[in-house]
């Protein structure tokens, strides 16, 4: 029923994945876990992953319906498990998140061998003064990140912008888990799994196919006026991690001094959170939601010039990708698109959670 689903998220993982390893045999990179120094081991965390993801559901619920009565939570439990944690839904978020998690891991350790495989450090190979030319074609002479600047300020917008777009990192796995736990189809979940792998996979060969650092990185001195925000010290940090990385000074115990994560197009901030909200606007029913999720990616694109993430074809390039993953994720999970709404069907169904007809 969902074959092709299982053959595209499995497919791209395993791709991600034998594409990480290549590069890193080749170019002697150690092939990392970026997230393993203060998450754990990786064969300990898929697992513990899994049990998360389970519990909670099962926690917050079971109290709720259960007015915190002892003798009601195990019945609930149990119920729980019975109608809503079928062997499909299991399978979904097992699958849903092995893929994910080597998909996202092997895209890390790509992105940080992007300067070694494209000689990055060779301004040649770099297109970063073409897309600061568009910018300012586009712009009368200007960079769109200072025309932002004079036109928002740089201290209370600043402060703004810069938790929308850290907001993405919570986001990224938080969005995921709701869509494999509490989709109302199973195909939604399959639907998001599979888009989340193909954006990332897309993003990664978009960074190898045109290599850029971006405006903040490049063109630094327009940038030094903004008041000063956690995305600053992201900012410092990513060029501390670049730089220990480019020149070998790092060591075992440091993730900052091991993975580089400076590449600018495209831009997948702009991507996943646009990927996040035509989600919502297809599989959901809530108005609110759907405002609250498309504002979000508004505020993400103009967030991305503020600070000189990315250029304006990074975000147009982000956008594309996001398209074209969330239709071909829905193609491969049996989704039929209404022409006349911003709507979906899905065409699978399953024991418990049958085809919606309204």
């Amino acid at each position: 029923m969902y074959r092709r689903a299982y053959v595209t998220l499995v497919g791209v993982a395993v791709v991600m994945g034998t594409l990480a390893l290549v590069v890193s045999l080749k170019y002697d990179r150690p092939l990392l876990d970026p997230e393993g120094k203060f998450l754990g081991p990786s064969w300990a965390r898929l697992p513990l992953l899994l049990m998360g993801a389970v519990l909670l559901d099962l926690i917050p619920l079971t109290l709720w319906r259960s007015r915190l009565r002892p003798t009601a939570i195990i019945p609930l439990v149990r119920e729980r498990l019975r109608t809503h944690w079928t062997p499909e839904r299991m399978t979904l978020v097992a699958l849903g998140v092995v893929c994910f998690y080597v998909t996202y891991v092997s895209y890390r350790n790509l992105k940080s061998a992007l300067p070694f495989v494209r000689s990055f450090n060779n301004p040649n190979d770099m297109f970063d003064r073409e897309l600061n030319t568009i910018d300012r074609v586009l712009f009368f002479g200007n960079q769109p990140g200072p025309v932002l600047h004079n036109l928002l300020g740089t201290d209370l917008s600043a402060h703004g912008l810069s938790y929308i777009y850290l907001w993405f990192l919570p986001l990224v796995p938080l969005a995921l888990t709701a869509w494999l736990v509490w989709s109302r189809n199973i195909s939604y979940g399959y639907w998001f799994a599979t888009s989340q792998c193909l954006a990332w996979s897309l993003g990664t060969a978009s960074y190898y196919a045109l290599p850029t650092l971006g405006p903040v990185f490049h063109f630094a001195p327009g940038y030094t006026a903004l008041a000063h925000t956690p995305t600053t010290d992201l900012i410092e940090g990513l060029s501390r991690s670049r730089n220990k990385v480019l020149h070998g000074d790092y060591d075992g115990s440091s993730v900052e001094g091991i993975v580089n994560s400076v590449a600018g197009f495209a831009s997948l901030h702009c991507g996943i959170t646009l990927l996040v909200a035509l989600m919502v606007q297809f599989t959901l029913r809530n108005q609110l939601l759907k405002v609250v999720f498309w504002v979000n990616f508004a505020l993400t694109v103009v967030a991305t010039i503020y600070f000189g993430w990315h250029y304006l074809a990074d975000d147009i390039a982000g956008i594309m990708i996001a398209f074209v993953s969330f239709y071909l994720g829905g193609i491969a999970t049996g989704q039929k698109f209404n022409r006349h709404s911003l709507q979906s069907h899905p065409t699978t169904t399953s024991s418990n959670v049958p085809v919606s007809v309204d």
